[in-house]
């Protein structure tokens, strides 16, 4: 399952980032990295961008972005 299909209001543990060294490198600086926790807080009404919680903190992702971060 990837971000993107998780549900508002669950939590999910990342397990997996796809993509290239450069690509992989931003999403992890926004502070997604393998066993971090995730709070679904929000999707907008056309699924495109994300909301969510990360380390105390609130982070809108891009649904494509989202599509690339593998959790469970």
């Amino acid at each position: 399952m990837t971000l993107g299909d998780a549900k508002v209001g669950s939590t999910v543990v990342v397990t997996k980032i796809e993509g290239d060294g450069a690509y992989k490198r931003r999403i992890m600086d926004m502070g997604i990295t393998k066993g971090s926790e995730l709070y679904i807080r929000k999707v907008a009404p056309l699924g495109d961008p994300v909301e969510i919680t990360v380390r105390g903190y609130e982070l809108t992702v891009r649904k494509d972005d989202a599509q690339c971060v593998q959790v469970k």
